[in-house]
């Protein structure tokens, strides 16, 4: 049975991007920066965790190794040789948001130029707003700005639910997200008004439009749902998944990765909320998966609950309550199957500001058979979508390279 499971942590970067300048992130380093916090006694909150960072299995599969190969991170002495075949890859696509990451990894990089909104109050063009008003039928919007989205509810949470205006926001990401509130506002109304606002911002070129929808009633009790919605545009070229669809596998995505690829070339979507559901969700995925067949998740709760949040000890322990579990996905496989942790970006919980941070991402890569090696620093995302390509028996893409042969050795560029 040849089987791929492609889990992406999402924004668990390792630092070391060669553009990293470019993009105002020079210096970022997530997973470099929270384990040297931790170290530090930096790390710490009572009831949640204390002490140095503890990933055991991740170490064993060569994240400090590819690490320590991105950005020079210092190896602890006496380390094992990883049990796996790892490394690291950069980007190349010209963004570092969630689609970027994600449609390169799965061999399209974005070459292309995002739109964006401007960093002022109001942040939309005033035509945007008056043609949702129309076309939902609404009376009117707030927020209108760049901000974080658990502050933008706690600013205007209650000014929505005394008017039913929803409340507009974006980031340095090619996004604009729109919260409202589930029982108020109404979930499908919400979904309605993002679907219309979605053809609204096409000619903007802006890349998603996010649902997000809130409970509570003060602003002490406010809090988001798992009921999150992307509305993106897809792909410009078809990805790995619709590679695989066409060939007649089977893509069971997890989390938000339908959304991500505008459910393009995904045969089943399976929905949950927070890391460990989704984790669990995974677990009886890979129990069903056939000969063929891709399981695809994305952990959200690092970038969305803890690096945009810049909770440090959250982000530690998020980490290590995966690193606990990562055994339940490993003792899943069985002989020729694969499986891949990345990343898609940075989201360093140290930096400057709340966005992303332009990162390498590891590339760590275990099955039984499978070699302990280093493929070295991969030139592009693409080259992951690529190594599923290739032990999954499909033809190559457009871009990147496998660092397996046919076989699952490692090619002789690796």
């Amino acid at each position: 049975m040849s089987r791929a499971f492609l889990f992406v942590l999402d924004s668990f970067g390792i630092g070391g991007a060669p553009d990293a300048k470019a993009f105002g992130d020079e210096g970022s380093n997530t997973f470099g920066h929270i384990y040297e916090a931790c170290a530090a006694g930096r790390g710490d909150r009572t009831g949640l965790r204390s002490g140095p960072l503890g990933l055991p299995n991740l170490q064993a599969l060569g994240l400090l190794h590819a690490a320590n190969l991105a950005s020079g991170f210092a190896l602890p002495p006496g380390i094992a040789v990883p049990s796996a075949l790892w490394g690291a890859a950069e980007e190349v696509s010209n963004g570092k948001d969630t689609p970027s990451g994600h449609w390169e990894i799965a061999g399209v990089p974005v070459t292309f130029n995002w739109g964006y909104f401007p960093q002022q109050i109001p942040a939309f063009p005033d035509h945007l707003i008056a043609d949702a008003m129309r076309l939902a039928s609404i009376p009117g919007g707030i927020g209108n700005k760049h901000a974080s989205g658990t502050d933008i509810i706690d600013e205007y949470g209650e000014e929505h639910i005394r008017t039913g205006k929803p409340i507009f926001y974006t980031s340095t990401d090619s996004v604009i997200q729109i919260a409202a509130h589930e029982d108020h506002f109404g979930l499908e109304r919400l979904y309605e008004l993002c679907a219309i606002v979605r053809k609204l911002v096409d000619p903007l070129n802006i890349g998603r439009v996010i649902a997000r929808p809130f409970v509570g009633e003060t602003r002490e009790t406010f809090r988001r749902t798992g009921n999150r919605r992307d509305y993106s545009v897809p792909p410009p070229e078809p990805t790995l998944l619709d590679r695989l669809t066409a060939a007649g596998r089977t893509v069971i995505a997890i989390g938000k990765i339908g959304d991500i690829y505008a459910h393009k070339g995904v045969g089943q979507v399976r929905k949950a909320n927070g890391n460990m559901a989704l984790l669990d969700e995974t677990l009886i995925a890979m129990d069903e998966a056939r000969d063929g067949d891709l399981v695809f998740t994305n952990f959200v709760d690092f970038d969305m609950l803890y690096g945009h949040r810049r909770d440090v000890p959250g982000y530690a322990a998020a980490l290590e309550a995966f690193d606990r579990r990562l055994p339940e996905l490993m003792a899943r496989l069985v002989p020729e199957d694969l499986m891949i942790l990345t990343a898609d970006h940075g989201c360093d919980p140290t930096y400057k500001g709340t966005d992303h941070t332009r990162e390498r991402v590891p590339v760590l890569c275990y099955g039984p058979g499978l070699p302990h090696a280093s493929f070295g620093i991969r030139p592009t995302f693409a080259d992951i979508g690529e190594t599923i390509a290739t032990h999954l028996g499909i033809e190559p893409g457009l871009h990147g390279k496998s660092f397996l042969k046919g076989t699952g050795a490692p090619s002789p560029d690796a």
